[in-house]
């Protein structure tokens, strides 16, 4: 082997402790095989923001893949409420606000179902619907690292096309004694949207290391519980129909192709999440030559959420036949006023309930001085519910004489809509108790009769629904490797292993539709809680009842929608994924005209088995859903070579290069082998001719689905100048190879058309038997490619007046494509921004301390939930978030008593960044408009 002199990674690292991450043993063995002569590297403890930024420095400098790292501060102590917030501010990363809070996260242009997950190297599981993980849920308490790999190595099991985020534990036989608790209050700057939830929230953990039989048994224990709240204002569009050409108000021409609004959705939104953590990490070195690690996460997710407003049809697809457009500006009406709809006030409530549970055991054992064989078996469950009841409520029944009808005026804004009084129809007052009545005001039901022609339900009975899908996730996983030094030329180490994973997901899509017990008549609102504003669309409010108390108590009737909704049996399946993989890796350290080298070399084989069980759904001439099983799957084999090369020409100053063929596994809804026929019984859809808006659709999953692949290089150069200071510039091209893409095409739908069933509320007859069938497809080819720039400025290398300052930034500029499906023209890859910035600013200096952070991205491709709780693509337009904080360490007060305490307040979103998604590429046509407010922290860091 060859050693070479120590530089400015090895002072790093043992400034910040980080030889910390090797186990005792083979960190003995390190000792040992070092040169006599090397010069003894003075060890400074930094702690704090700079110690932060030095420890994520060191890592990135040692490593010999392109990464980004994040270092807590203090142990249980990353600047922020989840992981999600942190990772958000890496270079080539960009976060993705959802209901409020930071959740998903892009990199390099792939949102998180592109990007594998890791907690110490195991595969992670999500609490999502697909394979991506939700990055809010895992507290920032019980981690000590976080490396994002943006060029994989052939040991990972995590490769994907966007990268790999690692979370990282403490190591407790190597980290520093300690009893920590953490305290936080939060409070929201809105008020509570609605009268039964709070505007106040709490987080508190305790984290706790120590080491015993003589230094040979190690635990770390943390637990956390928190109780975040959100307060939202909510602007849904359903879209954008073409209106009827002709004349406006005052002659004006309504020409071919002008977009109208079709209908809203308005909500003001209170949410409070309840999350307990409890992580456990043991570790136990007996002897010099065995090390063992047992790693327990358990997360117990609760989070509720009312949705009061209202759900009012417009022009076209409302059905509201009484417009008149008094503004059209390029092809978009954006003045209108309608005569009357009767409003349906919504009183929605939402649950979601999940637990995650994942173990794992690690041992290493030392043969001799050069080599050591690795087992590790890991094991991780989670279990998912959503429960969401919608309760309906208007001035009467559908169908009824003698309802007050609400009639509008409206403005379309860079927000959405403001509505305002019709300009000569009194609208209905919806915050009257005497007026308004339960009971289903829209005849959006459907006809259901026996085969005595009996009715069983029909469209005005529907007075609410329950959507309540079951998730259900389990990954094994068994991973055998040896590893060792050898002297083959270049090449100074070897790893050889084998994997094999077995994963499971099901989903068990439940609903019901909800009947009042007064059906057909209607009933009061029982227990009104108050009156919730909707001032923030220019409308007074609607009246607030509790809906889950009603559903709990089984005050309505129940009809299981599996007998009348195809998509009920279309949505549950069960996907079984079992994969081997063998690898190789050789790792790489040598001297070329006195420039070190270093790297790997390597290759993956992956061998999978995917098999999928579901339903095929249709109907039978009754209308009752006729369902079948299916199953289908696949079985391929992929190669994944990966070269990782790091050139170090001078002090401090790389050259990286990586090469690699990644892969993205399918998403797992995707895999299902279901197919269905669904049927839309408005009247607005049944009477219409535009294929857009028929009320007949198709979907089906793909079992046969390969993984998305790409070819990708990277390149990088890095300079680190100071122990927080560095710039750097990086280059990528990732060439896709097997893109997927929802295929949709017209379908004729007449031999599922049952007269007696397919009929609006009057008896009208379609007037269209075609719609859109959609199924994903494999083998569309793309590209993504950008460049980012990345810097650490610390203030004193400009001038000593400003020792204590310092900066860190990036820019990241995106480009890239994918096939469109044949008949569309969406070839946006999910969640790539063309432009991503970061910027955060801070002082330290004698305890004091400050940060402020930004983070800007552009639009991008994003899903939102739609029917049934089913996710569908939507753009997101992107923002802007502030965020600061200032603290105090009174460790620095000189004040013993307080010793070890430090006090900080967070403030989030300081500007009160919107969420705005549009229809397609136009801006105007805004499909959700979100606010949540700025939301403040008080905590406390107490050490013992």
């Amino acid at each position: 082997m060859k050693h070479f002199k120590p530089n400015m990674i090895n002072a790093a690292l043992i400034a910040s402790g980080l030889t910390a991450l090797s186990t005792p043993a083979l960190a003995q063995q390190n000792d040992d095989t070092a040169q006599p002569n090397e010069p003894a590297v003075e060890v400074i403890e930094v702690s704090g923001i700079r110690g932060s930024l030095q420890r994520a420095q060191a890592i990135k400098m040692d490593s010999t893949s392109i990464v980004e790292a994040l270092s807590a501060e203090d142990i249980g102590k990353l600047p922020d409420t989840s992981i999600a917030e942190s990772l958000a501010r890496l270079p080539g990363l960009a976060g993705e606000r959802r209901n409020g809070r930071t959740s998903g996260i892009s990199v390099r242009g792939f949102n998180e179902n592109y990007v594998g997950t890791s907690l110490n190297g195991r595969e992670l599981l999500g609490m999502g619907d697909n394979r991506g993980v939700e990055f809010d849920l895992y507290p920032t308490e019980i981690i000590s690292n976080i490396l994002v790999y943006k060029t994989p190595e052939a040991g990972m099991v995590t490769q994907n096309i966007g990268g790999s985020v690692d979370l990282q534990t403490v190591k407790p036989l190597v980290a520093e004694q300690t009893f920590t608790i953490n305290g936080t209050y939060e409070q929201n700057a809105e008020d509570a949207a609605n009268p039964d939830f709070d505007d106040n929230g709490h987080r508190v953990s305790v984290n706790y290391i120590d080491q015993f039989a003589d230094d040979t048994l190690g635990v770390a224990l943390t637990f956390a519980t928190m109780e975040s709240p959100r307060q939202e204002q909510q602007f849904r569009g359903w879209g954008y129909p073409n209106a009827e050409a002709g004349t406006g108000a005052d002659g004006l021409e309504i020409p071919e192709g002008t977009a109208i609004l079709g209908g809203h959705d308005s909500f003001a939104r209170s949410a409070m999440m309840e999350r307990d953590s409890v992580a456990a990490v043991i570790q136990w070195a007996p002897t010099d030559n065995l090390n063992m690690q047992f790693d327990a996460l358990y997360i117990d997710f609760l989070e509720d959420d009312a949705r009061r407003g209202l759900e009012e049809g417009g022009p076209v697809w409302g059905p509201v036949n009484d417009y008149t457009v008094t503004e059209i500006q390029d092809g978009l009406a954006t003045r209108a006023y309608h005569d009357g709809f009767f409003s349906v006030i919504r009183n929605d409530v939402r649950q979601q309930d999940a637990e995650l549970k994942t173990f794992g055991l690690n041992v290493e054992y030392l043969l001799n001085d050069n080599w050591s064989i690795n087992a590790d078996i890991s094991t991780g469950k989670v279990d998912k519910t959503i429960t969401d009841v919608e309760s309906y409520s208007g001035t009467g029944r559908a169908g009824v004489e003698g309802r007050v009808a609400t009639a509008r005026s409206w403005e379309m804004t860079g927000d959405g809509v403001m509505f305002s009084d019709h300009p000569t129809i009194p609208t209905a007052d919806l915050t009257d108790p005497s007026l308004i009545r339960l009971a289903g005001p829209q005849p959006w039901g459907q006809s259901l009769v026996d085969e005595n022609g009996n009715q069983l339900f029909a469209p005005d009975a529907q007075d609410g629904f329950v959507n309540e899908p079951v998730f259900e996730e389990e990954l094994d996983s068994l991973r055998l490797s040896t590893k060792g030094f050898v002297e083959w030329g270049i090449f100074t180490g070897i790893e050889v292993g084998a994997i094999y994973s077995d994963r499971t997901k099901s989903k068990d899509n439940n609903g019901a539709f909800l009947v009042s017990p007064e059906y057909p008549g209607t009933a009061e609102i029982p227990d009104v809680l108050g009156v919730t504003s909707l001032d923030f669309v220019g409308i007074e409010g609607v009246l607030a009842y509790d809906a889950i108390g009603l559903y709990n108590s089984g005050y309505y009737n129940e009809l299981n929608a599996e007998q009348i909704e195809t998509g009920r049996l279309g949505h549950t399946y069960t996907v079984e994924e079992k994969l081997t993989t063998l690898y190789t890796k050789l790792d790489i350290d040598t001297e070329l005209n006195n420039i070190y080298i270093r790297g790997n070399v390597g290759v993956q084989v992956v061998q999978a088995d995917q098999e999928s069980t579901g339903f095929a759904a249709t109907k039978d001439s009754l209308g009752f859903v006729e369902a079948l099983p299916v199953s289908g799957g696949a079985d391929y084999t992929d190669v994944l070579p990966t070269l990782n090369l790091s050139a170090e020409f001078a002090e401090g100053q790389f050259v990286r290069l990586g090469l690699a063929k990644v892969l993205t596994r399918p998403r797992m809804d995707d895999m299902r082998p279901n197919n269905q026929v669904s049927f839309a019984f408005q009247d607005a859809r049944i009477t219409s001719t535009d294929i857009d808006n028929s009320p007949w659709s198709g979907s089906a999953g793909n079992p046969e689905l390969k993984p998305y692949e790409a070819n990708q290089i990277d390149l990088a150069y890095e300079n680190y100048f100071a122990d927080t200071g560095y710039v750097a510039v990086s280059w990528f091209f990732k060439d896709l190879k097997n893109w997927h893409r929802s295929n949709a095409v017209e379908t004729d739908f007449s031999e599922f058309y049952i007269p007696s069933v397919h009929q609006g509320s009057e008896g009208q007859v379609p007037q269209l038997f075609v719609g859109q069938r959609s199924r994903p497809e494999d083998g569309y080819e793309g590209f993504v490619r950008g460049y980012e720039i990345q810097g650490s400025l610390p203030g004193d290398l400009i001038h000593d007046s400003l020792s204590g300052f310092g900066m860190f930034a990036s820019a990241t500029f995106l480009d890239g494509k994918a096939d469109a499906a044949p008949g569309t023209t969406e070839t946006r890859i999910p969640g790539l921004s063309d432009e991503n910035y970061s910027l955060t600013v801070y002082y330290e200096n004698a305890g004091f301390e400050f940060r402020v952070a930004g983070t800007k991205r552009s639009s991008y491709l994003s899903e939102t939930r739609g029917l049934s709780l089913a996710l569908s693509d939507s753009t997101n337009q992107g923002g802007t978030f502030i965020d600061a904080q200032i603290g105090y360490d009174f460790s620095e007060s000189g004040i013993q008593s307080l010793e070890g305490l430090r006090v900080t307040l967070q403030a989030q979103n300081l500007t009160d960044e919107e969420d705005v998604q549009t229809a397609g590429t136009d801006a105007r046509q805004v499909t959700l408009h979100q606010s949540y407010g700025a939301n403040y922290l008080l905590g406390f860091n107490y050490s013992f």
